[in-house]
């Protein structure tokens, strides 16, 4: 999937170059027909250096960018499970490597015995033969198990990663639902006053102070209610990211991408979870024939030297298994049994990712449009209905009752807001997730087709 990351970036480029051609331009021709002398030159130098500044502006973001994602990085490298899943890559490579050791080993044999007054010994070693080539089989399998283990610790990372990422939506959310519940508590303690001053001045009934106590009494189980949702978000966030600080704050927004392409069906078979899926049924396949290779017989040659009753002897033996009662065909079927299985599991996971990101893709299209909506609609009314619903309150235009149902329609609305764009986070989110490109992965070294029948 191609992400762009922040298009806007790329418009502003050419816009700075084409205003410091301008001044460039304007500077040349000041030079040949003065008709800039009057023009201080120091506006020009910070004009210059405004322009430098927007000029690198796309490549400092960019550079924060890299910056952030190298921490995060570090910090999901740190958590338990990937060192678990670390570990057990090492493991399956020293498996691998194993597979591709020499099968057989030279056997060393001795004899002596006492006949008489005879002293017969004699010295033999024996060799089997990989007749059949099982090793090279092996040594083909152990290349789809390491492949295999990389796209699984490929897999434990980025979801891991999505873990961390979801974490931190949901702290700021919660962050910034809490701040609404503060200040709205505290607006009600400051109209709580008012009341009770306008009351005492003839101007207000008993019922507006007693409508805004109750309105003040039901904030408190809100506020602590924000504030036990952001400190279970922030002890989440801790959990996974060991070092993070609530100063280092939310995900910058140079994190997400401006726009978003929808992934080739190739694309998706290069995704970790894909990627190891095929690996697996690869490695199964391999494991059927080795098993077949192993069911045929391998033999045995072996010399020996020695003396028997006061004569040297040397002789030769040849061995060889004779599979007659059993051909271990059964071992064959059920290896081959079981690549079908692989095979059928690997399509599978492959056609559930595809319905997956159809599924995320919607998603993240119906909440980036209605959160996009809810911006440009609402979100500018919404921060200065604050000052104009107090204004008139206090002209008597707006009567307590609606003033405290305003107040609490106003933070309903805010917080509608925040719940959308988290959930717009979230499903970009999980859009990236599904394309396999929410963080940047080596890929897996690996040709990979739907169609492979090797």
């Amino acid at each position: 999937m191609n992400f762009t990351h922040r298009n806007e970036r790329d418009q502003l480029f050419m816009w700075s170059l084409f205003v410091a051609r301008c001044i460039f331009t304007r500077n040349t021709q000041a030079e040949s027909t003065n008709v800039y002398k009057a023009l201080d030159s120091t506006i020009f130098n910070r004009l210059k250096l405004l322009c430098a500044c927007v000029l690198f502006l796309p490549f400092f973001a960019h550079a924060q960018n890299q910056s952030w994602e190298n921490w995060l990085s570090s910090q999901i490298n740190k958590h338990p499970n990937i060192i678990a899943a670390k570990e057990q890559l090492f493991s399956t490579g020293a498996l691998a490597e194993a597979s591709e050791q020499a099968l057989y080993n030279p056997e060393l044999s001795t004899d002596y015995a006492r006949n008489g007054d005879n002293n017969d010994y004699s010295v033999g070693i024996e060799q089997t033969i990989d007749l059949w080539d099982r090793q090279g089989a092996r040594r083909q399998k152990a290349g789809f198990m390491r492949t295999a283990a990389q796209a699984q610790y490929q897999e434990v990372v980025l979801n891991k990663s999505a873990d961390a990422i979801d974490a931190l939506i949901n702290w700021h959310a919660a962050k910034r639902a809490a701040s609404i519940a503060k200040s709205q508590q505290q607006q009600l303690n400051s109209l709580l006053e008012l009341v009770e001053i306008r009351q005492e001045a003839g101007d207000l009934g008993s019922i507006d102070a007693e409508l805004t106590f109750l309105s003040l009494s039901k904030q408190f189980a809100q506020v602590a209610g924000s504030e036990a949702q952001l400190q279970m978000a922030e002890a989440i966030v801790r959990e996974l990211l060991p070092d993070w600080e609530p100063e280092r704050g939310r995900i910058p927004d140079e994190f997400w991408p401006s726009k978003v392409a929808y992934p080739s069906d190739e694309e998706l078979l290069k995704h970790p979870k894909i990627a190891k899926a095929y690996a697996q049924w690869l490695t199964q396949k391999e494991e059927a024939e080795v098993t077949r290779r192993n069911a045929k017989a391998n033999p045995t040659f072996g010399i020996n030297a020695g003396r028997e009753e006061r004569e040297n002897v040397v002789g030769l033996t040849f061995s060889i298994p004779l599979n007659i009662r059993n051909n271990y065909s059964a071992e064959t079927r059920s290896a081959e049994r079981m690549a079908l299985e692989t095979e059928a599991r690997f399509r599978a996971q492959y056609q559930k990712l595809r319905f997956d990101l159809q599924g995320a893709f919607g998603a993240w299209q119906s909440y980036n449009q209605q959160f996009s909506q809810w911006q440009s609609l609402v979100k500018s009314r919404i921060e200065s209905s604050a000052n104009l619903l107090e204004k008139q309150w206090r002209s008597g235009d707006l009567s307590t009752t609606n003033y405290l149902l305003a107040l609490n329609q106003r933070a309903e609305s805010l917080l509608s807001g925040i719940e959308l764009e988290k959930q717009t986070r979230i499903a970009l989110k999980n859009l990236m997730l599904q394309s396999g490109r929410l963080i940047d992965l080596p890929p897996v070294q690996h040709d990979f087709s739907i169609d492979h029948q090797d």
